[in-house]
This record gives structure tokens, sequence and C-alpha cells, in this order.
């Protein structure tokens, strides 16, 4: 039977947590782009060493805003303040529900008068678009939605095309492209530059330390700037990078990219989820990993708890005001980085050459995520202390590294027991093979964990936490 949306879904489907636990949604494609260009290793190292070249083309949704509210409806819509906020200005943008919970985060581009431009994840754009239809704000919207994960051979189209080119050589590639040297604009703030003859938006952008700058453009255009960025970083061994190997950068600079929406409950939630498809990313998307409960609301965060709390400003009024004041006064969960114990981690490849015994859960590198949001509890002392989301590979630390949240009586330096794997042999998700559960010892570490992004990254979300 056909669900109409997704509050029709949940009732039907009885308990949210099994729902999402068991969704049979598959593996998280990043579309388009291909997984390798060199190997995943080098293009690692390349944003730490020279220079490389992401594709963000394909992975992201767009919604343009435009009308006389078109600020209004952003102000009311995040935590942040708009203060100061100007054409060719952006900012990380952070929705909350009205329970004060992070619905998810993107950009958002301050692109000329009353227009401005978001790019972020689904779950964003779908509150922002809902808002925008239904709270009586004089604006239009268009939004084009991120590319097929599985195009089956039919041609891909986008609005824009979206590169970044990072890393210690950036400002070498970026100023031989322009022919010179580049505006001195500040950090987050947009300007152009010069390729091949064509003004192209910019925003100065940054990590590993090193200036970088973030391209868009109409997308019928994109073939002509890539092939001269590719051509100007030559002699500066620009690598570009493939999708197996784009994720985990956030790995070292310290991004939660994946929270679970913060949808699924609250009567002042129920139109929203009226208005929301059944088919959509909330409801088809997965949870995975060894915390359970039934609680869906326990999967739920806060700013604070994802390192926004220096975004939540009350100078506004926004969803979720109300709700954020209250927990402003509360004791905080910590964003950190797991650094996972190297011969516990070879324990779960070992599992594989072992015929005739039961294997520990793949631990797929570069990226090891096998749901929409992950959540691994982790312990000290048999008490859960901490959840594991975001997890990976680094070839530059030689480590798996994973992003998460710990109580605030946790310390950096203090080893707990993060367990990986499912509980039962696994659930229903068809990512996840039958397995054994494995007690995986990790090292709190800061976030990010990489020292040149930790010391040298402009102050925000991926500074050092407190």
């Amino acid at each position: 039977m056909s669900q109409e949306n997704l509050e029709t879904l949940l009732k039907n489907a009885g308990n949210t947590v099994d729902m999402l636990r068991n969704s049979r949604i598959g593996a998280y494609v990043y579309p388009v782009v291909p997984s390798e260009f060199h190997n995943w290793r080098d293009e690692q190292r390349a944003w730490r060493e020279t220079a490389v070249l992401f594709d963000q083309t394909h992975h992201m949704a767009e919604l343009t805003v435009k009308g006389p509210d078109a600020l209004k409806l952003m102000s009311y819509t995040t935590i942040n303040s708009f203060n100061n906020f100007a054409v060719n200005k952006a900012k990380q943008m952070v929705p909350v529900s009205y329970d004060g919970y992070v619905i998810g985060d993107g950009i958002l581009f301050y692109l000329d008068k009353d227009e401005l431009l978001f790019v972020g994840r689904t779950p964003s754009v779908n509150w922002i678009q809902f808002h925008g239809e239904t709270g009586g704000f004089k604006v239009d919207m268009i939004r084009d939605d991120r590319s097929p994960s599985h195009p089956r051979g039919k041609s891909v189209t986008r609005r824009h095309y979206r590169y970044q080119v990072q890393g210690p050589n950036a400002a070498k590639v970026l100023e031989k492209l322009n022919g010179g040297p580049l505006a001195d604009v500040k950090f987050f703030t947009m300007d152009a530059i010069n390729i091949k003859g064509r003004k192209v938006r910019a925003l100065r952008h940054g990590m590993a330390g090193a200036p970088g700058l973030e391209l868009w453009g109409p997308y019928a255009e994109g073939d002509e700037i890539r092939d001269a960025i590719l051509e100007a970083g030559r002699e500066f061994d620009l690598v570009p990078v493939g999708s197996r190997a784009y994720a985990s950068n956030t790995l070292e600079s310290g991004w939660i990219p994946s929270p679970l929406p913060a949808v699924y409950t609250g009567e002042k939630m129920k139109k929203y989820r009226e208005w929301l498809p059944a088919g959509g990313y909330e409801g088809t998307g997965s949870i995975g990993g060894s915390f359970v409960s039934k609680n869906i609301e326990d999967y739920y965060l806060t700013p604070y708890e994802l390192g926004y709390g220096p975004f939540v400003k009350f100078d506004h009024d926004f969803i979720g005001r109300e709700a954020l004041e209250k927990k402003s006064k509360d004791p905080h969960r910590k964003k950190v980085t797991f650094a996972w114990n190297g011969e516990d981690c070879a324990k779960i490849y070992g599992s594989l050459f072992m015929p005739g015994t039961e294997n520990y859960k793949f631990l797929d590198i570069p990226i090891a995520n096998y749901a929409s949001s992950s959540f691994d509890k982790v312990t000290m002392a048999g008490k859960v202390v901490g959840l594991s989301m975001f997890g990976g590979y680094s070839y530059n630390e030689r480590t798996v590294l994973s992003l998460g949240v710990v109580d605030a009586s946790i310390n950096v330096g203090d080893v707990l027991t993060l367990v990986w794997g499912e509980e039962g042999g696994g659930t229903k998700k068809t990512t996840v093979e039958r397995h054994k559960q494995l007690d995986v010892r990790v090292k709190v570490a800061p976030v990010p964990y990489a020292r040149d992004v930790r010391e040298g990254y402009h102050e925000g979300w991926r500074t050092r936490q407190s």
C-alpha cells in the first residue's frame, strides 16, 4: 500500500526507530563523480601536501530564494544571526526544529539584493522550502535537487557546477588561473576570479590551514572550467579527488555531515510531516550502528553538541528559539574525534580470512558508514558516554577516525570502548551482512584531528573545541 506522506508512513510503521534501522534504501552513493581519478590514498595526501580539485556539483541540493522576504525567511529558519550579513557574504546556516534539535546545515550565499542561495543536504532544503511555501513569505523559490545516485545511463543536468580548489598549493593554482594575484577577501566572502576570459564567482574558503576557493557558475560551462583548473594545476601537482575519497576529508577537518533530521516527533511538526512525501529522504533514510533505543528522540542532537554553539544567537525570532534558550543553560555533550586502535581494526579485517568463524562487521575504507545516519555507542566502564557518528580512514594520519559526541566529563586523551557492529547479528539493511560485534578501543582526540587544520583554519566550527 502506497503511503501519502511521512506522517501516514510513521503511523503505519509502528516504531520509527525500527523502520529506519531496517530501511532497505541501500548504500549512500556520491553521484556522477568517478570513484577515483588516481587512487584514494594519493588523493587524500594531495589535500594535505599539494592541491586538490573537489567536484561538489552533484551531491548537494540547492534552493534559490528571491523576493522581498528572502532574508526574513532564512533568518526565521536558522539559529544564525543576520547582523552584518550583506551581499557577497556567506555563512554556514543551521536550521533546527521547534524543540531546538538540528535538522541539518548548509552554506547560505547572499548573491544579490533579495536573492539568496542555500546549498546543503535534502532535509534542510525541505525545511526551508516548506516554510517558504506555507509561512506567508513573499518569496519565489527555485529548487535543484541532488543528482540521482543511479542515473542508469540517462543524462544528468544541474543548474550550477560547483568546484573547490584546496590545499597548500591552491593559491598558486588560482593565481595562475586568474593571471595574477587574487583579491584579498576575508573568509566566507565572495568575489570573482578570471578563468578563460570568464568572470567566475568564488567564495573564499580553506582547509589544511591554506586559502582556497569554491567556484560555481552555469552547468553548461562546467567542463570548460574544470579543464582550465586541471591545466593550471598540473605544475603544482593538483589532483582531482574522486567520490570515494571526497567525504573522508571531513574526518580530518571535523564536520559531521549527516545528523538525523529531528522531524519525526512533536505535534508542531505534524503539518511538516504531512507535507513531506513518504518516499523522500526522511521516510527512506536509514539508521545504523550499535546504539539502539526505541525512542527516536534519543538520536536527535542540539547545535551545541555538533559544535554549532557559537552560531546560536538570540538576537532574532527563529524556529526553536525558546527551546534553545532553555537548552543553552544545560550542560552539553561535546564534539570530538575518535582515533581507533590499530590492533582492534586489524581484528575486523582478520575475521574475513578465517573460514568457519563468525566475521565482524566489514569496515569499509576510506568511508565506513553503511547508513544515512550512523550511531555507534561509545562506553566507559560499561556506561554509554558518547556516540560515534561518521567514520573512515585517513591515509595522512594512518588511522581509522570517527567523529561524534561525548559527555562533558570525558577528556581528550581518554581511552573509551566503541562497539562496532549491530546487535543480534545485524538489521535488515541491504548494507549489513550477518556479523558479530567487536569492542574497539578509541582514544578521544580534538576536533579537527589534523593539527594544521586545527591551528590554521578560520575561527568557527572547525576550530578547536573547548
